[in-house]
C-alpha cells in the first residue's frame, strides 16, 4: 500500500531538495502523510481547473512542477491560494511540487528540454556540487546534429514544444550551438554568448535581454514558460510510475499553455 509519504521520500531522493535554489519552496506542500494513494495526477502547475480534475478523478496527490505558493503566513478562503488549499484538504489531495531543484537535476527540465529539440549536451550553465558530491545546475548548452538556418529552427522548436507562438530576435546566425533554460532563463544570455552559443532557448525574455541578445550575437527564442517546462510532465509522470507501479497515474488534460497571440 502506496502512502503520500512514501511518495515525498521517492522523490527527495530522485529530486533532491539541497538542489533547489534559496528562493523556493519545495516538497510536499499541502499534505496527508498517511493517505493511501492509488490514482495520482500530473501537471505543471496546480491550477483550479487541475484540483477540479484530480478530485474528479478521486486523485489522493498531485505531482507538480510549480510550486502553490512560497511566503504563506496565512491559510483561509479569502484569497486565491487559501482557497486551494482548503479544498485539497477538504477532498483528501496532497500537493507535491519539485521547482528549480527538478530544473537543476540531471534528467530533469532542461534534459527534457533538449531532448524535446535534439540538442545534445555537453554541459550545464551553471555548476554546482551537491552535499555527496553529485554535480548539478540549471540551464545546458549542446549542438545540433547539423546546423539549421534560423527559420527553420522556429518552425522546427513550435512544433517540438507545442507553443502556439515565439518571440525571437534573430542575430543573423545560423543555429547549431544551442542554450537552453526551461521558464525565465534571460539571465543566462551573456553565459551564453561567452560559451560560444549561436542561440538560446527559454522564456519570460524582457525588451532589455532581447537588445543585449541581439547585440551579442545571439539568436534568442521566447518559447513561452510553460511550453519550455511542461516536457518534464511525462518525465515525472515516469518516474512515478516506475516507483509505485500499484498507483494509477495519469497527466493532466486540462492544464495548458495560457499566453495566446492575436
Amino acid at each position: 500500500m502506496t502512502k503520500v509519504r512514501d511518495i515525498v521520500n521517492y522523490f527527495a531522493q530522485l529530486v533532491p531538495p539541497e538542489m533547489k535554489m534559496d528562493f523556493d519552496n519545495v516538497g510536499l506542500l499541502v499534505g496527508l502523510n498517511e493517505c493511501e494513494v492509488k490514482r495520482a495526477l500530473v501537471a505543471l502547475d496546480i491550477t483550479d481547473d487541475v484540483i477540479d480534475e484530480a478530485i474528479g478523478q478521486n486523485a489522493q496527490i498531485i505531482l507538480s512542477h510549480h510550486p502553490l505558493f512560497f511566503d504563506l503566513k496565512q491559510v483561509n478562503d479569502d484569497d486565491c491560494v487559501g482557497r486551494k488549499i482548503a479544498l485539497l484538504l477538504r477532498n483528501g489531495v496532497s500537493a507535491l511540487c519539485q521547482h528549480t531543484n527538478l530544473d537543476s537535476v540531471d534528467g530533469g527540465v532542461n534534459d527534457a528540454l533538449a531532448r524535446a529539440l535534439k540538442v545534445t549536451v555537453e554541459g550545464r550553465l551553471e555548476e554546482h556540487i551537491s552535499s555527496i558530491g553529485v554535480p548539478y545546475g540549471c540551464g545546458r548548452y549542446g549542438h545540433l546534429q547539423k546546423p539549421m538556418p534560423l527559420g527553420e529552427f522556429l518552425a522546427f522548436a513550435k512544433s517540438a514544444l507545442k507553443t502556439n507562438g515565439i518571440r525571437y530576435c534573430d542575430a543573423g546566425r545560423v543555429v547549431h550551438k544551442i542554450a537552453l533554460c526551461g521558464g525565465s532563463g534571460g539571465e543566462y544570455i551573456e553565459t551564453a554568448a561567452a560559451l560560444g552559443c549561436d542561440t538560446i532557448v527559454t522564456a519570460d525574455l524582457k525588451y532589455h535581454q532581447l537588445l543585449l541578445a541581439k547585440e551579442l550575437r545571439l539568436n534568442a527564442l521566447d518559447a513561452d514558460h510553460f511550453c519550455t517546462e511542461n516536457v518534464v510532465v511525462p518525465v515525472l509522470a515516469e518516474m512515478l510510475k516506475v516507483g509505485f507501479p500499484d498507483v494509477e497515474v495519469r497527466i493532466s488534460e486540462v492544464h495548458g499553455q495560457t499566453a495566446r497571440f492575436f
